[in-house]
């Protein structure tokens, strides 16, 4: 019987011209049976910081006074064997040449979001891949990324791939949860410092996963998993 997996998919700074150099893609992944409970665990969390349990989680909105919030979901994620996290990060995209391989930015956005991604399938289970609604062109994203997955070298099948799908992030819990941990990788990246609070909660993360957040880990790590994508 084939193990099933869910991927809560997002990203940050990915656009051309956002004035941010680093681009960070990730997702966490879950086993599909686990995904109410943890989505239920979150939401208590949420209530047990006097938040409402439609709060939304997002880096943007980490701040001094929600900061052993942030923090207690950072411990969560941490201490639950069942959630894993993937980011893949691009240093500098002002030193991209799409021209010279013939591509555009989109092009090489979903190339990299296919590395992102490509290393968490497994030939023996199967995965439903969730993307946040952003605007109007998410549709897109879907049967373009659904394209790039089937067509690829290494053809996944439909077994493996059973569906991308968009959805609303303000309604899942751990979409909400990607958002925060992709947020902190793209702030330290990017070599921000403006907030205390939010480079303490960065340092709670190297401690907890024992990883710098900058530096490509093993292939095989399935907890705090990063790639640093290199320009050839």
């Amino acid at each position: 019987m084939r193990s099933e997996f869910n991927i809560y998919c997002d990203e940050s700074c990915h656009l051309e011209n956002d004035n941010n150099k680093t681009m960070v893609l990730g997702a966490m992944w879950i086993p599909t049976f686990k995904t109410v409970e943890v989505n239920q665990r979150i939401r208590e969390i949420k209530e047990k910081h006097n938040l409402n349990r439609l709060y939304e989680i997002k880096w943007n909105k980490v701040s001094k006074g929600k900061k052993d919030f942030f923090k207690e979901l950072i411990d969560f994620f941490f201490d639950d064997d069942h959630i894993h996290f993937r980011a893949l990060i691009v240093p500098n995209k002002n030193v991209l040449d799409h021209t010279k391989y013939k591509q555009t930015h989109d092009d090489f956005y979903y190339k990299m979001y296919f590395d992102m991604l490509k290393v968490i399938f497994e030939p023996n289970s199967s995965f439903n891949i969730y993307l946040d609604i952003k605007d109007t062109k998410s549709q897109e994203k879907v049967i373009k990324l659904m394209e790039i997955l089937r067509t690829s070298n290494y053809n996944f099948s439909k077994q493996i791939i059973k569906k991308i799908q968009l959805v609303r992030s303000h309604e899942i819990e751990l979409l909400q949860l990607t958002d925060l941990f992709i947020g902190a990788v793209a702030y330290l990246n990017n070599e921000h410092n403006e907030s205390v609070t939010k480079l303490e909660l960065i340092n709670r993360m190297k401690k907890r996963s024992r990883y710098s957040l900058q530096n490509t880990t093993l292939m095989k790590e399935e907890k705090t998993n990063i790639f640093r994508w290199r320009h050839s």
